[in-house]
């Protein structure tokens, strides 16, 4: 019969004393994984239901932009409109930038940050096929971008608007 070992707290894995401090660690980082992740908010970002759309509408770790913006539209309840993503993305939300002060009026060429300078790749997936392809990312940056612009969260509308209208923008 082989010596019982206590069990991780989390995973329940056995945790030998001949480890000493590793296995101190072991348990400790994960009992205390979980506390700081909800500190952090990503559990309720996680949580929320949009995120788990589109990872519904998209392959495991890729999707193509038709599909991310299918899953924007699915969890507004409206059809998307590229006349108004466009007007979303050229005018000012009650901040000094709009989303075109960096990816420019038309996002088919490369941008600049407006404060930083660093150089932002075409925006449109015509022009640039890497984009919209990683929901994680998808969801980062129209995160940033739109507490940048917006001083908010952007909702799944006007997302799938914007997603419209540069899914007409064509070489």
């Amino acid at each position: 019969m082989s010596p019982r070992f206590p069990l991780c707290r989390t995973t329940h894995h056995p945790v030998q004393p001949a480890l000493g401090r590793l296995s101190r660690l072991h348990t400790g980082l994960h009992t205390r994984l979980p506390t700081r992740l909800r500190s952090a908010g990503l559990i309720a970002w996680l949580a929320r239901p949009g995120w788990l759309l589109l990872l519904a509408a998209a392959p495991a770790g890729a999707a193509s932009p038709a599909q991310l913006q299918a899953g924007y539209t699915a969890q507004a309840g409206s059809p998307a409109n590229a006349v108004r993503g466009q007007q979303f993305f050229n005018t000012r939300h009650g901040r000094e930038w709009r989303c075109a002060s960096c990816h420019g009026a038309t996002p088919s060429q490369a941008g600049q940050h407006a404060s930083t300078g660093k150089a932002i790749t075409a925006l449109a997936p015509a022009f640039n096929p890497e984009r919209f392809t990683d929901p994680a990312k998808v969801e980062k940056w129209f995160r940033r971008n739109c507490n940048d612009v917006a001083a908010r969260d952007c909702n799944a509308a006007e997302k799938a608007d914007v997603m419209a209208w540069l899914l007409t923008l064509k070489p």
